[in-house]
Order: C-alpha cells, then sequence, then structure tokens
C-alpha cells in the first residue's frame, strides 16, 4: 500500500479508492471519487476564503479551479506514490497512467479519508498534500487575464484570436446567465456560466485554459 499523511482504520476503503473501473470489478473508485470531488472543492474553498479575506468572490473562483485542477491533483497523487499502487484493467497496463486518471484516484483517495474519518481528517489530508499548491496560489492573485492569455496562445498557435460562442442563455432581464465557450479554429472548449456576457467569456477562457494545460502535460 502506498505511504500516506493517514493511516486507514478501513484498509477495504483505501484498495477500494485504488481500483479503477477499467478492472472491471462490480465495486471500483468512482463513487469515491465523486464523494472526494465534493469534499476536496469544499475544504479549498474554505482554505482560500480564510487566508485571503480580501479576495473577491471571482479571484477566489479562479484560485480554487487552478488548486483542484486536473493536472494538480495527478501532481499530488504522484506525490503520495500512488500509481503503482492502482489497479487497471490490461487496457491501461502501460508505462504510465494518465494524468486525469491520477487526478481521479487522488479524489476517490480523499472520499475514502472522509468516510473513514470525516471532515476533520479529510481537511488535514488535503492541507498536507496540497499544501505547496495553497502556499502558491499568492503567486497567481492578481496577475491572471484569462481571455489576454488564451489570445496570446491562439495566435502563437494558429494566428487568430479565440471566438466566443453563446451556447444557452437564462433568466429574464433583469436576472440574466450565458453559457459561453472558448472556440480556436474547429476546436470547441468546455463553456462556462456568467452573469453577463463579458463574466461568462472570462470564465470561459479559463476554462479554455485549463484544458490546455492538462493536454500539455499529459
Amino acid at each position: 500500500m502506498p505511504s500516506l499523511p493517514y493511516e486507514f482504520r478501513d484498509l477495504d476503503l483505501l484498495e477500494l479508492a485504488l481500483t479503477h473501473s477499467s478492472v472491471g470489478a462490480d465495486a471500483n473508485n468512482e463513487r469515491l471519487e465523486f464523494l472526494g470531488d465534493a469534499v476536496l472543492d469544499l475544504i479549498v474553498a474554505e482554505e482560500l476564503y480564510r487566508r485571503h479575506p480580501g479576495l473577491a468572490e471571482g479571484v477566489l473562483t479562479e484560485l480554487k479551479a487552478w488548486v483542484v485542477s486536473r493536472r494538480t491533483l495527478a501532481v499530488a497523487a504522484a506525490r503520495l506514490g500512488l500509481e503503482p499502487h492502482v489497479r487497471v484493467g490490461p487496457g491501461l497496463q502501460r508505462a504510465a497512467l494518465p494524468r486525469s486518471l491520477m487526478a481521479n484516484v487522488y479524489e476517490s483517495v480523499l472520499g475514502a479519508v472522509y468516510l473513514d474519518s470525516g471532515f476533520e481528517e479529510s481537511r488535514e489530508f488535503v492541507l498536507r498534500t496540497l499544501h505547496d499548491e495553497l502556499d502558491g496560489v499568492h503567486e497567481r492573485k492578481g496577475v491572471s487575464n484569462p481571455k489576454q492569455s488564451l489570445q496570446q496562445i491562439c495566435q502563437r498557435q494558429s494566428g487568430a484570436p479565440p471566438e466566443y460562442v453563446v451556447l444557452e442563455e437564462r433568466g429574464r432581464s433583469h436576472a440574466r446567465a450565458f453559457l459561453v465557450a472558448a472556440k480556436s479554429g474547429d476546436e470547441r472548449f468546455p463553456g462556462a456560466w456568467g452573469r453577463t456576457l463579458k463574466e461568462a467569456e472570462r470564465w470561459a477562457a479559463h476554462e479554455a485554459l485549463l484544458a490546455l494545460e492538462e493536454r500539455e502535460e499529459s
């Protein structure tokens, strides 16, 4: 079993957290991943709220998205040495497992910690295993302009700036919400909601940047 900053009382939970659905077993880590994702979001949101009392909601949301991104969680999983212990099916048995899979394993292990001991132990697990990322967010504060960053990348790669496509609109005139996706050439990135078109475009650019970062690291 991996060396973790937490000692499981129920080792069956840890074994389940390390069992990928590709194994074909009736029980796998997908439900634990679902639970761990929710627990992680709350812990990181609370920690950022506590550490940075002067930051606006939009900046906190952006920093949280970075801390819990697939790339960040895959790095944390690597630091914990989880990969050699993950059970996968024959189709995934290769030199290195995908980063997205390892990020999901981190979440499933966290879900297992939560079921084994509750919220406070889960919080301690996150603070220990994401210590560098939580301490490093100050380097990203106030310097992130996702639309500008995405434009620079798109112009460098394709010679043209990204487009922003409105996918859906909801609400009445006094309470509108917009779902917008960034598009570069033939590729459309995941969409994001905003209370104004400008806000939705900013979050759409942020989603596109996360997708491009994960692609570079995979």
